[in-house]
């Protein structure tokens, strides 16, 4: 298996104050996938890229990034990282080419007008390369600091809550503009707290919270996560226990005895139902209303960082 093109190894950073915004994170991304760094605000998100990026140094633990230890080897390392920054910061009066241009020349490389026009084409910001930053829409903005990102050509890409504060027609341009991307090998790393965000993009997605890496997982697999649903059965009479002869159901019996839970996977071909049913008459559990709803990402996340608030 090809060796992974950013590694993380027990990184932590406290900083002088005694706050410890990063415990004990180890994380290896793959070589052109997308992933997605979920996360409420303030969990570590920003600072867990800036340690990669190398503007903000570890506490402990190794970084490398395309082979290259950020710490040691810190302008190798760089150079094969774009990023973009959750702040649109932009000088107002240098135009879009000129900026582009001086971004590729910051990290030494020649100049390479081909690569610009590619760069800006491909992000739909060509007939705007003479603008001056300060006529663009915030939307332009920051399409034009993807293409600083881009210019110096590296081979991973980190977005920091690119669509923050963008409208939701924008912001599925922005998924578009990143899926190009990854389709033309670059690697993407992009921080987000709409979970919609990390649904629609992601091939893996990472839970952080409090500074600690809850949860890192394939997308596909939380999304079947999602498949399951829930059935409640309000009964007819309090039950003190679970009858016999359905066990085999995985049932939840309410501390007060007044619902039953039954939680099936509506991706399979059964869902268990028809049967659990026929199965609570031969019993003679006698049910007054029955309900069913289907837990959300949201739900998954929210009671993820639950279960990492109570480590």
């Amino acid at each position: 298996m090809a060796s992974p093109i950013i590694s993380v190894k027990g990184l932590n950073k406290t900083y002088r104050t005694g706050f410890t915004a990063l415990k004990d994170v180890n994380l290896d991304i793959e070589r052109g996938e997308i992933f997605a760094l979920l996360g409420p605000n303030g969990a570590g998100k920003t600072t867990l890229i800036s340690i990669i990026c190398g503007i903000v140094n570890p506490s402990e633990g190794t970084i490398t990034a395309d082979g290259f230890d950020v710490v040691r080897q810190p302008r190798h390392a760089r150079s094969r990282i774009g990023l973009v920054p959750q702040e649109l910061t932009t000088d107002a009066f240098e135009t879009v080419w000129n900026t582009t241009s001086f971004s590729r020349g910051l990290f030494g490389k020649s100049p390479n007008p081909a690569h610009i026009e590619k760069t800006l084409k491909s992000l739909s910001l060509w007939d705007k390369k003479d603008s001056q930053l300060r006529t663009l829409s915030g939307g332009m903005k920051r399409r034009v600091m993807i293409a600083k990102a881009l210019s110096h050509e590296p081979e991973i890409l980190f977005l920091d809550e690119p669509t923050a504060g963008v409208d939701v027609e924008l912001r599925r341009d922005m998924w578009d503009v990143v899926r190009g991307l990854r389709e033309s090998g670059v690697t993407i790393i992009l921080t987000t707290h709409y979970i919609e965000e990390a649904e629609q993009m992601a091939d893996r997605v990472g839970v952080i919270s409090k500074g600690q890496l809850i949860l890192v997982e394939e997308k596909t697999e939380l999304m079947h996560k999602l498949g399951k649903k829930e059935l409640s059965l309000q009964m007819a009479e309090p039950l003190a226990a679970l009858p016999a002869g359905l066990e085999a159901y995985a049932l939840d019996l309410s501390s007060d005895g007044a619902t039953l839970t039954y939680t099936y996977d509506t991706q399979q071909e059964r869902t268990g139902i028809t049967a659990l049913m026929t199965a609570l008459q031969k019993a003679g559990v006698r049910f007054r209303d029955l309900q069913t709803k289907q837990s959300s990402l949201e739900e998954i996340f929210v009671s993820l960082v639950h279960q990492g608030d109570r480590r």
